[in-house]
């Protein structure tokens, strides 16, 4: 009974605690989450398909499957934690990645490196946003079946995929024309 007094002596309290006096205006709910962007194009695309998309081509040479040396603790965080998510698994999520990374490529407000607006309203460039995330999903598919023959047939793919924005709106002598598509002459806007 002693400790029954004690539960229901501490659940008061803290119902107590937790209690406003009268009149107290209550909390007001935060506002909601705007997504917004907080990186131009070439560190979003250095960040992540630049990553995730060599990760996938290392699996056209280095199997995946076989075995890793333990990591070094002590190393570094890329050391210590390089096989929590290694192997097939490593190689499922870079694919995903991949398709997830066109969507942020897609977020209005983003700026070119040379401070030229992305053209997300460009045909063109949406076009390359959805090859790019249709190639992901085959790379993933690729991944799932734990194949290094699928990892080389889907490469071709995901390189595919990039030079569909790398050629028109990249690949410029003068890095101020970036984010001009070579056919229009002109920013995309």
């Amino acid at each position: 009974m002693t400790k029954l007094g004690g539960v229901m002596a501490v659940a008061m309290v803290a119902i107590a605690c937790n209690s406003k006096p009268a009149g107290e205006v209550a909390e007001r709910t935060p506002p909601a989450f705007t997504p917004g962007v907080h990186a131009n194009l070439a560190q979003l695309m250095r960040g992540i398909p630049f990553t995730f998309s060599n990760i996938v081509f290392d699996a056209q040479s280095e199997d995946p499957g076989s075995p890793r040396k333990p990591a070094d603790v002590g190393g570094g965080a890329t050391s210590t934690f390089k096989n929590v998510y290694g192997g097939w698994q490593e190689v499922e999520n870079s694919a995903l990645a991949l398709s997830e990374s066109a969507t942020l490529m897609m977020v209005p407000g983003r700026l070119c490196e040379n401070g030229k607006p992305v053209p997300v309203n460009d045909a063109k460039y949406r076009q390359a946003a959805e090859t790019l995330v249709a190639a992901g999903r085959a790379a993933y598919k690729a991944a799932q079946s734990k194949s290094q023959d699928a990892i080389v047939d889907v490469s071709d793919t995901v390189a595919t995929a990039c030079a569909g924005c790398h050629e028109p709106y990249r690949d410029f002598d003068n890095p101020q024309d970036r984010c001009t598509s070579k056919d229009s002459g002109k920013a995309a806007e």
